[in-house]
């Protein structure tokens, strides 16, 4: 139904030449994604800020904070048109998540006003049966997208894959989508996923055919991902993604685009896509206005960067010191120091050697060194939080590994060792959370090389510091956490492993005996266990 299909060049020209014949509409967009439940204050490096840091105006984000600059925002556009959206991951990545599942996030969203929530694989790690739990619990639509729930009893029924809202006398057609994935990275029982492009073609063609003609996908799938849907379908007028943790903006120098970033669609038009970085330190921001026959004429915003400048809810902040008290009482406990900032940012641990990655691997691999255990695998997405130098706490230490995994145990052979490491990095361009940080194992990998070809020069300690070539016949017995024993993150080669064991300590207690062990004070390293060519 889009009759007119212009390009950038072409849009400004008209913009000059508009006239009362051809009504505009302007919506701004509101949103945020990859929440996971940071409902207190970050620091710069995004780890958990002390109330001394944050009084002295070094922190940012927080749910009190979140909620005064939407309100702020919403208010400034009354007497226009807006929607407040989330491109999902609000579960998993804190103590309160933790503590109290699904149920903080929808208390708190609830009382923010959400006009749609999308479906983040977040949202599937404690199984269908929390997820359902949260849809029930919202006052807000959730959508879901490239999923098929019919074979879940429980889900099947209570989430659409698309919606239309009505906005200033405006029909707007909103469509999910979650990462395809979702299935090796979370646990979503008998919810099958399928194509995201094929299904959101599907979905915008209804939408078109039903005389919706501004439409936006609400995703979750990748800012990378999100580039080839623009690039790919003719009716998607605006992408408003999550799932990379991206960060775009036209200031910050550090931004992986502008925002928006203009994809051109077959038909030569320019999709806007926004995504607004991570754990509600941004709320996104931006303006988007069509033409009478549904094209977008116009595009622009910034990311609001929500430091100390704004002032926390003080209702918000009351709700939440009641539920930290218990948090607190059982989490604050110190377990160790550590001389210098503890690197966990998903940008470093998905894509190289890391120090947060090495403690966590040397601590579970001298927790089994006993048992036979020579290698450590432990995967990116399973760090989720850098500690900053100075004391490390329990609630530090759950707040890194917050997904109540196990020590766990497999024996394979020196070649599926290899697969493993290939599987790894071959999703590094997305920054996939699969990628190893390893113990006991040295390996290069060539980013230049197709997915599958990357790995050479793997070493494995021989006797005494000596490094000698892996043995692709012998067989290793590989130590890691439950859910990369079983297959997650696509390491398919240690769920068919022989001797399986899932049941060991929780690794959060295994990471406190090993600091613990070393004395409590720790001075993070890299040593080159990982090389990048």
């Amino acid at each position: 139904m889009k009759k007119l299909l212009l390009s950038a060049s072409a849009l400004t020209l008209c913009a000059g030449f508009s006239t009362a014949a051809h009504a505009e509409f302007t919506l701004n967009i509101l949103h945020i994604n990859d929440f996971h439940s940071r409902f207190d204050p970050i620091t710069g490096s995004d780890s958990n800020c002390d109330a001394d840091t944050d009084a002295a105006g070094e922190c940012f984000g927080g749910i009190a904070r979140l909620k005064t600059i939407i309100d702020d925002t919403r208010a400034k556009y009354q007497d226009g048109n807006s929607l407040l959206l989330s491109a999902g991951d609000n579960f998993q990545g804190s103590l309160y998540y933790t503590t109290y599942k699904s149920k903080v996030v929808s208390d708190f969203f609830n009382q923010m006003g959400f006009d749609v929530v999308a479906t983040g694989n977040h949202e599937f790690d404690d199984g269908p049966e929390e997820f359902l739990k949260f849809i029930e619990a919202a006052k807000f639509p959730i959508i879901g997208g490239n999923f098929d729930v019919t074979k879940d009893e429980g889900l099947r029924g209570k989430i659409e894959g698309s919606i239309v809202v009505e906005v200033g006398g405006e029909k707007i057609g909103i469509i999910g989508a979650t990462t395809e994935d979702t299935p090796e990275i979370a646990s979503p029982g008998d919810v099958e996923f399928h194509d995201v492009i094929q299904y959101v073609r599907g979905a915008s063609e209804a939408l078109d055919a039903a005389g919706v003609n501004k439409i936006i996908l609400l995703s979750h799938i990748g800012y990378t991902e999100d580039l080839n849907v623009a690039a790919s379908l003719p009716l998607v007028d605006v992408i408003v993604g999550g799932h990379s943790h991206t960060l775009l903006s036209n200031t910050d120098e550090g931004a992986a685009g502008p925002y928006p970033t203009m994809v051109k669609n077959p038909e030569g038009v320019e999709v806007p896509v926004v995504q607004a970085n991570q754990y509600g330190k941004y709320l996104g921001d931006i303006a988007i206005t069509w033409d009478d026959n549904g094209v977008v004429t116009k595009a622009e915003g910034e990311p609001y960067l929500i430091d100390a400048s704004v002032n926390a809810d003080e209702d918000f902040k009351g709700q939440l010191a009641e539920l930290a008290a218990p948090i607190e009482e059982a989490t604050s406990q110190v377990i160790g120091s550590t001389t210098e900032k503890l690197e966990g940012a998903r940008e470093v641990c998905r894509v190289q050697e890391c120090s947060m990655g090495n403690l966590l691997a040397d601590a579970i691999l001298d927790r089994v060194a006993d048992q036979g255990a020579t290698i450590a695998f432990q995967n990116g997405g399973g760090i989720r939080a850098s500690i900053d130098a100075g004391d490390i706490t329990v609630g530090d230490v759950l707040t890194v590994l917050p997904f109540s995994n196990t020590l766990a145990t497999v024996q394979v052979s020196g070649a599926d060792v290899v697969e493993a490491l290939e599987n790894g990095v071959s999703d590094v361009e997305n920054g996939a959370g699969r990628f190893a940080q390893v113990a006991g194992l040295k390996y290069t990998y060539t980013l230049s090389k197709p997915a599958g070809e990357r790995v050479s020069e793997v070493m494995v300690k021989g006797e005494g510091d000596t490094w000698v070539p892996i043995d692709e016949d012998a067989t290793y017995t590989v130590v890691t956490n439950n859910y990369v024993r079983s297959g997650g993150d696509g390491f398919e080669s240690f769920a068919s492993g022989e001797n399986p064991y899932d049941f060991g300590p929780p690794l959060e207690q295994v990471v406190a005996d090993y600091l613990a062990k070393l004395g409590g004070e720790y001075t993070p390293y890299t040593d080159g266990r990982i090389t990048i060519k």
